[in-house]
């Protein structure tokens, strides 16, 4: 029988702890296995549910499909016999994390936002710009849109962007790398590109065996060359990135976020932290 009866749904909820912070994830792919696992094993989290196209027996959890051991289960709901106003309403969570496919968002988007619960995107290559929707949501809840989300990449981000702004007139060539059967051109690469005000002409595409996702900016300087790279060892970096949004969002008001405005917040409190002078302590002495 499929996950589709909310009331079994709702009668499993488990009472948590104010600290910690209710996950739905939607997507069950590759990428979605590799955040499940992330969120089912990290502390302060719990995986209320997973919500896919498939239809799944009403007692499976992602936790049974992952052989991980949790509190939170996950449970297995179908996106086709499971509205989302209704799952919201039986197993509210704090933050829904998409994983899905370009259709994604229209399935919980409303509900979510409805219900104030931050959305966390990761779908990358829409087919219609999908600004003026996130807009609409972020009226009322925390939305934030990133086409790669893992750490590294967005703080790549910032740092290219940083390097731009002090040496404009560097030329400047982005490579992508991933696994042969990808087709497609990187969203994250093309992103980099816009962020830094390039066409795409300049992006280089290599595939080969199972590259989960490389990404390098060259930067030719006069005497010199600066080479940023990020590379995802495994796709289990998409989780921590998605949880470290999930956590920096939760206490934000209602507006859209990028990653880079977390990144910026960190650092900035990095930079307001007192950082003891060696050389001023050497000619104390």
């Amino acid at each position: 029988m499929a996950a589709n009866t909310l009331g079994e749904l709702a009668s499993s909820r488990p009472v948590l702890a104010s600290t910690r912070l209710r996950v739905g994830l939607v997507g069950f792919g590759r990428a979605g296995r590799a955040v499940a696992a992330v969120v089912l094993r990290r502390p302060g989290f719990t995986l209320e549910w997973v919500a896919q196209r498939t239809s799944a027996p009403a007692s499976a959890t992602a936790a049974d499909v992952l052989g991980i051991d949790a509190s939170g289960r996950g449970h297995l709901v179908s996106t086709r016999t499971v509205d989302a106003r209704d799952l919201l309403d039986a197993r509210p969570v704090d933050a829904i994390i998409d994983f899905s496919s370009t259709s994604g968002p229209a399935y919980y988007g409303d509900a979510a936002a409805a219900r104030g619960t931050s959305i966390v995107c990761a779908v990358s290559n829409f087919d219609a710009d999908m600004s003026p929707t996130f807009d609409r949501w972020g009226r009322t809840t925390r939305v934030l849109w990133s086409p790669n989300i893992t750490l590294g990449i967005n703080f790549l981000l910032v740092a290219a962007r940083a390097l731009r702004a002090i040496e404009p007139d560097a030329d400047v060539e982005i490579l992508e790398e991933h696994f042969r059967a990808k087709q497609d051109r990187s969203g994250t690469a093309q992103r980099l590109a816009s962020s830094l005000d390039l066409d795409d002409e300049c992006i280089k595409s290599l595939r080969a065996g199972e590259i989960v996702g490389n990404h390098e900016i060259l930067f030719g300087m006069r005497h010199q060359n600066v080479r940023l790279r990020h590379e995802s060892l495994t796709r289990e970096a998409f989780g921590d990135g998605a949880l470290f949004a999930v956590r920096h969002l939760a206490r934000r008001p209602p507006g859209r976020y990028r990653m880079e405005d977390l990144l910026l917040a960190k650092m900035r409190q990095f930079d307001a932290a007192p950082v003891a002078d060696p050389g001023h302590r050497r000619s104390a002495s």
